[in-house]
């Protein structure tokens, strides 16, 4: 199984980048090694076609509409690569690359107050910085998937730094296998795609390569996001420009709940991880809110006001995907039951999957999606399925790719995306299977109390029939506890005497 804790060169290269860290902490060094990565992208992409238009030779190398046309950055001569690599082992390196940055920033205004500047700042080992300079100038970009090659690099180490810094870092980071989950489910091909949570952009990113893979058109989806983290505000739209991708961020990091930067958006996607169970986000100057159609959510922990902001930002045919914690599913305190007895009500719930634990970076515990969907009648190509909503049990599914780490294979994904897909597509082959997939009626969720844990009404998986009738069963297994019991005796009698020949009695 393909992981994104082994896939290759890219854990080589961190390995090396991670020993030139130093005394540095996790979270300072993710920016200086991001943004360097950031620089060698947009300006090898620059070299490349500067190249190309030097070949042509019609003098139009340093013609700035030849770049803009195809949506690259304009780099200046002591910006570019080459320079800031001459300069590696300069004492001023620092201050050369924050002087890049600031006119790359200069040049190019979708990129103002985007990219780290603090690289001259005294800490900052400039001999180690140095020498990463020299680590990264061995990435190869000049090839046909050169925006795939640093992309994956770059999504690597955002994995790899989300580990390093657990919880502080995990907060920004979806674990890729989770996305893409999410994304297989709800398949954003053409429309509005929006994420009021969206970290470092992982659900766009893995948006933009589900449209890619399935022959679509990138530019038929349009990107809307909004972030409260002013870095990771920051990251995001790195994450994006790397790949030559377009979103709507808003000019400034907001709250989503106080700042809403995108009140009249009606998306038809929206992909999600929000904070989990966050109990600060301010819901006592919210609780007249028009967003609260199904119930105000208490103060104390912000789970359904995540949900009810989505259903209120869904187009009238929108799915959304969101990541929650499990305490989602059945939880009865404060308001939170009424909330999800209404949301249920008003047939908004299409499927829950639960995850098994370990999937996250910053914790252990296990989570599960929440497909809405606004309009679950008859159209396009699915069927209908007013009434009804499809339970998937994904607990058993992954394998641990570290101690602390598990991670979804993609035949485990696509067995999930599957039996979604069977269900709710007019041409699908649905069937339950018993201890994996179950398609409840809403009476059944009715008898449950308005709980929506899968293992609820999937069952148990059946155990499979080895043929061994039940008595020979018995008869092996109480012959083999009796050898046991032999063994036992045997060994207490070998430890008594090994006691007593050094003058102990038990």
């Amino acid at each position: 199984m393909t992981t994104t804790a082994n896939v290759g060169f890219e854990e080589k290269l961190w390995k090396a980048a991670d020993k030139l860290r130093g005394s540095m902490d996790s979270g300072e060094y993710k920016h200086v090694v991001l943004g360097l990565i950031f620089l060698k992208y947009i300006s090898d992409k620059f070299e490349t076609k500067y190249n190309e238009l030097v070949e042509e030779g019609e003098g139009f190398e340093e013609d700035r509409d030849e770049y803009d046309c195809e949506n690259i950055f304009w780099v200046p001569v002591e910006s570019r690569w080459d320079y800031v690599k001459d300069h590696a082992k300069d004492v001023k390196i620092g201050q050369i690359i924050d002087d890049a940055m600031i006119l790359i920033e200069k040049e190019n205004t979708d990129l103002k107050g985007v990219l780290d500047k603090r690289y001259a700042r005294p800490e900052l080992d400039k001999r180690r910085l140095g020498e990463l300079i020299d680590l990264i100038s061995t990435i190869k970009l000049h090839s046909n998937g050169e925006k795939d090659l640093l992309g994956r690099v770059y999504e690597y180490f955002l994995g790899k730094f989300a580990s390093a810094e657990g919880k502080g870092g995990g907060e920004f980071y979806t674990p890729t296998s989770v996305v893409k989950t999410l994304v297989e489910l709800i398949e954003p091909y053409k429309g509005r795609i929006y994420d009021p949570a969206c970290g470092s952009g992982g659900m766009f990113i893995q948006s933009e390569k589900f449209v890619t893979e399935h022959q679509g058109k990138v530019d038929d989806l349009s990107i809307y996001g909004q972030e409260l983290n002013s870095t990771t505000w920051k990251l995001c739209r790195m994450n994006l420009a790397i790949r030559g991708l377009a979103g709507k961020l808003g000019d400034h990091h907001a709250d989503t709940f106080h700042d809403d930067l995108h009140r009249t958006l009606k998306a038809d996607y929206i992909l999600a991880n929000p904070p989990f169970n966050i109990s600060d986000w301010g819901g006592s100057s919210l609780t007249d809110d028009v967003r609260w159609k199904y119930g105000t959510p208490p103060e104390g922990n912000a789970n359904y006001a995540w949900l009810q902001h989505m259903v209120y930002h869904l187009a009238p045919n929108g799915v959304a995907g969101i990541v929650l914690a499990n305490g989602s599913l059945s939880t009865s305190t404060s308001n939170e039951g009424e909330i999800r007895k209404n949301l249920i009500n008003a047939d908004l719930v299409d499927c829950i999957v639960s995850l098994p634990g370990s999937l996250f970076y910053s914790t252990s515990i296990p989570v599960c999606l929440w497909i809405l969907n606004r309009n679950k009648k008859q159209h396009g190509s699915f069927r209908n399925r007013e009434n009804e909503i499809l339970f998937i049990d994904g607990r058993n599914l992954g394998m641990m790719v570290d101690r602390r780490h598990r991670e979804l294979s993609d035949e485990d994904i696509t067995k999930i995306a599957q039996a979604y897909h069977n269900w709710r597509n007019e041409d699908g082959k649905y069937e339950d299977v018993q201890g994996f997939c179950k398609a409840a009626k809403l009476e059944e969720v009715l008898e449950h109390d308005y709980v929506l844990t899968p293992g609820r009404y999937v069952g148990i998986e059946e155990e499979k029939d080895d043929g061994v009738p039940f008595e020979e069963k018995m008869e092996r297994l109480t012959s083999e506890i009796g050898e046991f019991f032999v063994e036992s005796r045997r060994l207490e009698d070998e430890i008594r005497k090994n006691l007593g020949g050094i003058g102990y009695e038990i």
